[in-house]
């Protein structure tokens, strides 16, 4: 008996003394914790996210190795799909940021009316997007991923395809390939439609955004829609057609940050911002060349090799 009141006196002052060491935040700390003071990690991981197709998952990864760089860790969230449900994450916290394009954000997602000027649509943008969700808009980049519509030369020969004012009249004639979202949009075909009348085309069949190009190569069909920036275009000598009612607004890369994060971390922004500077028209287009050219270099290995470049990996 005691033996047992004396083991039991030792078993109490143990576990006594290991509820004091835990209150005093001593003990065997959870993993991530742990890691964050051994490696004295003070900066709070980012949840990147994109839309689903090449130029978006190249934006995402240069985003993110330019943060892990800066000793951000970084947690992905790259093709989540379409503009709706990549702004929902981010409305919602389920990422912190993601690349949208300025044309895009005013349109679909802020529904306000289609405008040309660049500098107005991206006030708008900016504006809007504090005011209703806190929601932090960066820079915009130097490029303008516009909408265009693409044809091959063949059949903008036969059919003398040059505007879209051409094109609208010889609808009937032709196969187009849509995209998600473009059947639908205010800057899609009813706006084309509505713009520059006509647009109705002999068949429009819904294509995923990486087969569109595979398509019209293939001759399935005879025009598609595509983006300024595609490496495809002069990759595979197509003929963009010129938007001769300016009917498009521009489509700048907003990066878009929730407000909570990046007042309470600015240097975020600030690294976003010195990549998004050099990404010009010819860069991001080479850039979706190497993942979706030939070569089908991955997205991750093309944005190493870009910063590396530019000096922002160290």
């Amino acid at each position: 008996m005691k033996r047992f009141v004396k083991t039991f006196g030792l078993w109490a002052m143990v576990v006594a003394l290991s509820l004091v060491t835990a209150a005093c935040g001593g003990g065997t700390a959870s993993p991530s914790a742990s890691s964050n003071a051994n490696n004295g990690q003070s900066k709070p991981t980012i949840k990147i996210g994109s839309k689903n197709f090449t130029e978006q998952y190249i934006l995402g990864e240069l985003y993110a190795q330019a943060l892990e760089a800066a000793g951000y860790p970084v947690e992905r969230k790259l093709n989540l799909g379409g503009t709706l449900v990549a702004f929902e994450a981010l409305k919602n916290g389920e990422i912190d940021l993601y690349p949208e394009y300025t044309g895009t954000a005013l349109l679909d997602v802020l529904k306000g009316e289609v405008q040309s000027d660049d500098k107005a649509v991206y006030e708008a943008v900016k504006k809007g997007y504090k005011e209703k969700w806190n929601i932090e808009v960066l820079e915009q980049t130097p490029f303008n991923n516009g909408y265009v519509l693409v044809t091959t030369k063949e059949v903008a020969d036969k059919y003398g395809l040059k505007t879209l004012s051409d094109l609208s009249a010889k609808a009937p004639e032709l196969r187009f390939a849509l995209i998600p979202e473009f059947g639908d949009r205010a800057d899609g075909l009813p706006g084309l439609q509505k713009t520059y009348g006509g647009f109705q085309f002999k068949s429009a069949k819904l294509f995923d955004i990486g087969l569109k190009y595979k398509a019209l190569t293939a001759g399935q069909v005879d025009v598609t829609i595509g983006f300024g920036t595609d490496g495809q275009i002069a990759g595979y000598n197509l003929v963009a057609l010129e938007d001769d009612k300016h009917f498009w607004p521009p489509y700048h890369v907003v990066p878009q940050v929730r407000g909570e994060l990046l007042a309470k971390y600015p240097e975020v922004g600030e690294i976003i911002g010195k990549v998004n500077a050099l990404l010009t028209n010819e860069v991001m287009a080479s850039l979706n060349w190497k993942v979706d050219g030939d070569d089908k270099e991955e997205p991750a290995a093309v944005a190493k090799e870009f910063l590396e470049e530019k000096g922002l990996l160290k």
